[in-house]
């Protein structure tokens, strides 16, 4: 084949090919060693955003050193090309492992799920989402073992986008909402449905049938054995947030389960099945088909921390079997020469030599500083007494974040809390005078927006206890992750007066059904109309009963129509202005930090 190839490498066969490039085995001249190149295609090396994000697969790869996924030797890039230099897994995908057996026992099934989700956990500890978590990118090696590849559309928990494969997408994907730890659970767990049943959970004629099923259908848990449908009903819940809150947590949990069903020993028999089938095709496997490996065996004799995987994290060059990364002559720096092997060896990241820039993974002892990762834990609210035989307390969840500064991580997760802390002080001072008997305040989050810059949290909440209407006001909160402020509604606006934001009622109107602040259940066969109220915004923005949130579409608010002088039976009114709607009205700052306007799509 023509075109640019990475230099001291010579091609053995094609692994892979699509739109955005191809994946080959190749030998490195020098040393024999085998490895995986990936090259991006050649009408797309000079597309600055391409290159751009096959830089960040390659740091992702270059962050996750874990033997359950393919590791990173380097980034090779040159004005003729770029391509990304891997450790060569050999085994059959498990696309092909189902196609040639079928359904696979439940243990196998269990085994190659943990595996690969164990190699997702190392991810998400990163703050990294998958997004193509499918049969095609896990790897089953002859000993049984699994590895997850193929990192290409990967993002920082939560950036939104429907990049993914349709059959295995998470609702919120379909609805191009942030991705999460979750996102992967979902799409693990249709895997795993698929490894027990033989088919994919949802199946339509075309995407748009597709998209219902995810979206609405109910959970087919019991097409599955009995003790393996709370997995499933979990794994798939449309709600991410009623999933296990990432892989590692989904591994706890499906070690519980299948320990309990199927034995201590479970594990065991899966890996056994799992390499007599991947046995079946070997002549698939990469290495062994052309006399350079031996199955998977010898290296996966040490279970989770196997050989190639500890020579990766050792920080290998492209050899893995024992080729150091400042060793001259070997993997990527082969194609250096000595004088960019020393500059390895001495801690750079970044080597330029003849007319090309690679980026060599490399141990780094310095300590750094995990990003900002958002999570789902239980609130802790103990009961509390209001006198006269009253009583309250919390139930439900509430979004926190790891990683970063701990005192930034402190600072934002106060203001998370915040909002709630205001209504749970409001609510018990006027259940004081009104309240009977107990009360429980519960809590349901939704994470609207997450990027590098702001976190959009809301809180959808329920007063159970005898009450009247007009205590189930949602809060919300947006902090800026970088200081840890939070804005309230007033801060988003550039003018937060009464002429500046008059434009307001409008446009909120204009997105509410009859276009109109409620419905009037006083005057029937009329129609719509509005009750007596107040046009002007700045009031009930100003009453700290109107909630306001960044999503990535534009800006969610939500009132009472009491807060309008309504009766109080209009309810809570709840609806998303476009940004392109308020773009005049909202701080550049604000602007500048969601997906406004939006770029068009590839």
């Amino acid at each position: 084949m023509g075109g640019w190839r990475v230099p001291g490498y010579s091609e053995l066969r094609v692994l892979g090919e699509g739109a955005q490039g191809r994946v080959v085995l190749a030998r490195h001249d020098a040393s024999g060693l085998p490895a995986a190149i990936k090259y991006l295609a050649e009408g797309l090396g000079s597309d600055g955003g391409f290159r751009e994000r096959f830089r960040g697969e390659a740091e992702l790869l270059r962050r996750l050193r874990n033997p359950y996924v393919a590791q990173l030797y380097g980034l090779v890039e040159a004005p003729e090309g770029a391509a990304i230099v891997m450790e060569p897994v050999d085994g059959a995908p498990l696309k092909a492992v189902l196609a040639e057996r079928g359904p696979l026992e439940p243990e196998a099934a269990l085994a190659v799920l943990k595996g690969s989700l164990l190699g997702l956990a190392a991810a998400h500890g990163l703050g990294i989402v998958h997004r193509d978590y499918k049969p095609a990118n896990v790897i089953v090696r002859g000993d049984g073992l699994s590895k997850l590849i193929d990192f290409g559309i990967a993002v920082d928990a939560g950036a939104a986008g429907r990049s993914g494969t349709p059959v295995y997408m998470a609702p919120e994907q379909w609805r191009d909402e942030p991705a999460s730890p979750a996102t992967d659970v979902y799409a693990a767990t249709c895997v795993f449905f698929e490894c027990v049943t033989g088919r994919r959970p949802y199946v339509a004629e075309d995407q748009a049938g597709l998209m219902g099923r995810h979206l609405t259908a109910t959970v087919p848990a019991q097409e599955v054995p009995e003790p393996l449908r709370p997995l499933v009903s979990r794994g798939l819940a449309k709600n991410p947030w009623d999933r296990p809150a990432g892989a590692a947590a989904f591994v706890s949990e499906l070690e519980s389960a299948a320990a309990a069903a199927y034995g201590a020993d479970w594990e065991g028999r899966g890996v056994r099945t799992l390499a007599g089938a991947a046995a079946a095709l070997s002549m698939l496997f990469p290495l062994t088909a052309l006399g350079l490996g031996s199955g998977g065996a010898a290296a996966g004799s040490a279970g989770a921390a196997g050989a190639a995987g500890a020579a990766g994290a050792s920080g290998s060059g492209v050899g893995g079997a024992g080729a150091g990364a400042g060793a001259a002559g070997k993997g990527v720096l082969g194609t250096l020469g000595a004088k960019g092997a020393v500059a390895v060896a001495g801690g750079a990241t970044v080597v330029a030599a003849g007319g090309a820039a690679t980026y060599v993974a490399v141990a780094d002892d310095k300590p750094k500083t995990k990003p900002i990762v958002p999570e789902l834990v239980a609130l802790s609210v103990p009961q509390q007494d209001l006198g006269n035989g009253m009583t309250f307390q919390v139930q439900g969840r509430v979004v926190t974040v790891s990683g970063g500064r701990p005192a930034l991580t402190r600072t934002i997760n106060q203001a998370l809390r915040a909002p709630l802390e205001e209504r749970w002080a409001k609510t018990r001072k006027g259940l004081a005078g009104i309240g009977r008997g107990g009360y429980t305040d519960v809590v349901t989050p939704t994470i609207l927006m997450r990027n590098e810059r702001l976190l959009s949290v809301w809180y959808k909440v329920e007063l159970r206890g005898e009450r009247g209407t007009g205590w189930d006001h949602s809060p919300a909160v947006v902090v800026d992750l970088r200081t840890g402020a939070s804005y309230r509604p007033l801060d988003l606006f550039r003018v937060p007066t009464n002429d500046g934001l008059a434009p307001l009622d409008k446009k909120i109107k204009s997105h509410l059904p009859g276009g109109v602040y409620c419905d009037s259940d006083q005057n029937p066969g009329t129609g719509p109309v509005e009750l007596h109220g107040t046009d002007d915004p700045s009031r009930f923005v100003k009453s700290g009963d109107v909630t306001m949130a960044l999503t990535p579409t534009g800006l969610r608010v939500a009132f009472y129509g009491s807060v309008l002088g309504y009766a109080s039976a209009c309810g809570e009114l709840d609806t998303v202005v476009p940004y392109a709607e308020v773009s005049d009205m909202l701080k550049p700052a604000v602007l500048s930090a969601v997906p406004y306007p939006r770029p068009a799509r590839t």
